[in-house]
């Protein structure tokens, strides 16, 4: 297998949820081989989820605010890590439950994903953000 050097894909988001990535990572794949993504940040995900109905992103997102509430919710009192505000340590806490990388065969230039699989960045933090993904494919000879 060759490597190219790796390079990284920013992607703004525009708080919590689910943002599809599939289409920046698509970009310039070539060849066969295996992709790999690693998201550079403590507090989102990086996920293969359905693409074809967003009710599976709102869920999703409402499951895990549920799962991990708030830090000022009242089941959240024990945190001490609150400075960066209420959203903060729950975000870690959610990353560490979630991917923070991912490998994904190509086949032919092609992400070998399912017919309804889509890449997601999950952001975990309520405000917007810019997140660095680090990609890097290692091509078949």
């Amino acid at each position: 297998m060759s490597a190219p050097g790796p390079r990284e894909i920013t992607v703004s988001t525009r708080g919590v949820g689910l943002h599809e990535i599939t289409d920046h990572v698509r970009q310039s794949l070539s060849g066969s081989g295996l992709l790999t993504l690693f998201i550079k940040h403590t507090s989102a995900s990086l996920l293969i989820q359905e693409n074809a109905d967003p009710e599976v992103q709102t869920d999703l997102t409402n499951f895990f605010a549920r799962l991990v509430p708030s830090a000022d919710h009242p089941a959240m009192s024990y945190l001490t890590h609150t400075y960066e505000g209420p959203d903060d340590m729950p975000a870690h806490i959610k990353a560490a439950l979630l991917p923070t990388h991912l490998s994904i065969p190509v086949v032919d230039g092609q992400l070998a994903l399912g017919t309804w699989q889509g890449i997601y960045l999950f952001e975990h933090r309520t405000r917007p953000h810019q997140r660095s993904i680090a990609v890097s494919f290692l091509r078949n000879v």
